[in-house]
């Protein structure tokens, strides 16, 4: 292996990839200084994976490896077999062809770039993030923004006066279903507030289960009980929200300057480690999209500054202690205004109030 000495350990890619704002700068990428040649793509890996092999900041790899935002948002996939090359000299990561039966590999003559298979597209491919931990996120209405429970179709009465429902259960329902006819059951829960205007920005929703429509009967449908993964009744309300895909975002920064905090830890706990999910009071309209990446900081405290001059009436002065930088956000769902992050990395557990923004 070549060491990497050879080159400076502090590049500084000059251009971000097409598409960002002004308002982001170049982020500053390194390269680790006990970076491979090469990797080979094993099965179970992940793109946040590979390049924390090569990378400082994994949400680097867009500019290393030269994507515009088309390629970020439809990346081209990357498989198990496939080499990814260190090219030194151009500070770049390429992709290399399959490895072949005696374990050899040869970079081709074009450009490189992750590639399309024809055959079992995305079968095998390596995902962003482990998906696994995401997936119950990704079809499940965890948060419910204001004007969505407006008006929402609700159970109004249950087969025979029961108090719960069940699977196979007839469920009688009120309300505009504009032409649907399977519906998510939730029950909205504990209000979702900034953390700095204190205003609420969702409502965290419970997920019962799906009901399907039998009867379209004008005010009043009928529907029976498809899934049940808790009990449903009454006053509960409806949502016709079908399944998001999975979908194979490269980590990136944002498109747009991002200053965030942590509104809520999923579970309810008050403290979140690596691998948990967290809510942020930022969405879609505040420029954030799947897979972009946010550093993650506990907020300065503001203390008491003793060895200073003492200001009126004998009053200590009051200084804001810097924020204290902690882990890496992975955003994974994206709503109006409120946005669901994977934890990638934490020194120090996350707590709400911290701050999420645009990495540096």
């Amino acid at each position: 292996m070549k060491n990497f000495s050879t080159v400076s350990t502090r590049l500084l890619i000059a251009a971000l990839f097409s598409g960002l704002t002004a308002a982001s700068a170049a982020p500053v990428c390194r390269f680790r200084a006990d970076a491979p040649d090469q990797h080979l793509v094993v099965k179970g890996d992940t793109l946040w994976d590979i390049a924390g092999t090569f990378l400082d900041k994994p949400w680097c790899w867009p500019t290393v490896w030269g994507m515009n935002r088309d390629e970020i948002a439809n990346p081209h996939w990357i498989y198990p077999g496939q080499i990814i090359w260190f090219d030194r000299a151009a500070g770049r990561l390429r992709l290399g062809n399959p490895v072949v039966a005696d374990g050899a590999a040869a970079l081709g003559a074009e450009r490189l770039q992750p590639r399309v298979r024809t055959e079992g597209l995305g079968r095998d491919a390596v995902p962003s993030i482990p998906p696994g931990v995401i997936e119950p996120f990704l079809t499940q209405p965890l948060i419910i923004e204001d004007d969505e429970l407006k008006g929402a179709p609700r159970i109004v009465a249950t087969q025979e006066g029961r108090v719960f429902l069940g699977k196979g259960d007839k469920a009688y329902v009120r309300g505009d279903l504009q032409g649907n006819t399977t519906f998510q059951v939730f029950r909205p829960g504990a209000a979702l507030k900034d953390p700095v205007t204190q205003q609420i920005v969702g409502y965290e929703a419970f997920y019962l289960g799906t009901l399907k429509l039998q009867a379209d009967g004008g005010d009043v449908h009928t529907f029976s009980v498809a899934t049940a993964s808790q009990e449903m009744g009454k006053g509960d309300q409806l949502r016709a929200v079908p399944p998001t895909p999975m979908q194979n975002y490269v980590p990136h920064p944002p498109q747009q300057a991002v200053d965030a905090r942590v509104v809520a830890i999923y579970g309810g706990v008050t403290h979140a480690g690596q691998n948990q999910i967290v809510s942020i009071n930022r969405g879609k309209l505040d420029g954030l999209d799947i897979g972009a990446v946010l550093q993650l900081y506990h907020a300065g405290r503001t203390v008491s500054d003793a060895t200073a001059p003492k200001g009126w009436f004998g009053r200590e002065q009051q200084v804001k202690l810097p924020d204290e930088e902690v882990g890496s956000l992975f955003i994974f769902r994206v709503f109006k205004h409120i946005s669901y992050g994977l934890i990638m990395q934490v020194t120090a557990p996350v707590e709400v109030g911290d701050v999420a923004k645009s990495p540096e």
